[in-house]
């Protein structure tokens, strides 16, 4: 039976704004040797499905800088200190980029966002009745466009490249078994 790995030392590298980078040794149960693992501790993350009276979702494009390229995605964000807890930030993240807000939120589901080198989950919510309130309050780095697409036509997005961000296909894979 696979054992858990005994943490020996952990060294705080780095912090770089978002996240801060420890380098950890640890201890193989299995053949006695050490090995270091470099781990970026960060927040948690939140992701909105906000879904309209006309059952479309409030997506988002923007650049991501790690692909170099324009993705399709839900709003989302870090739980900021400030926030609490991840659905008073899933309440901030969507009114901040898209100016929609929720009559009402259901936490639908939580995925470790990358437990081979993060230490966060990313907490998906439903945002339901979703309407427009306000306009966009994007920080300096954000440039995002809004884009309202039928809930009935995300799979094949998805299945067709068109969605490919790993955090928001679970998201919907959340949605789809909350839906049941």
């Amino acid at each position: 039976m696979i054992q858990p790995w005994q943490k020996l030392q952990r060294q705080h590298t780095g912090n770089f704004r978002i996240f801060d980078l420890f380098t950890d040794t640890s201890r193989s149960p299995a053949t006695g040797r050490d090995h270091t693992f470099f781990v970026l501790s960060t927040p948690d993350w939140v992701n909105v499905i906000p879904l309209t009276p006309q059952n479309e979702v409030v997506m988002v494009r923007q650049f991501r800088h790690g692909i170099e390229a324009m993705t399709l995605e839900i709003p989302g964000g870090m739980v900021d200190r400030e926030d609490g807890d991840a659905a008073a930030a899933a309440h901030r993240e969507l009114l901040e980029e898209t100016g929609y807000q929720g009559e009402r939120y259901t936490h639908i589901g939580t995925v470790a966002s990358n437990p081979a080198i993060l230490d966060n989950h990313t907490h998906t919510y439903l945002a339901h009745q979703a309407h427009c309130v306000a306009p966009q309050q994007l920080d300096g780095t954000e440039e995002i466009t809004i884009e309202l697409i039928p809930l009935t036509e995300i799979p094949e997005m998805i299945r067709s490249g068109r969605i490919t961000h790993a955090l928001v296909v679970a998201a919907f894979y959340h949605l789809e078994n909350y839906l049941r």
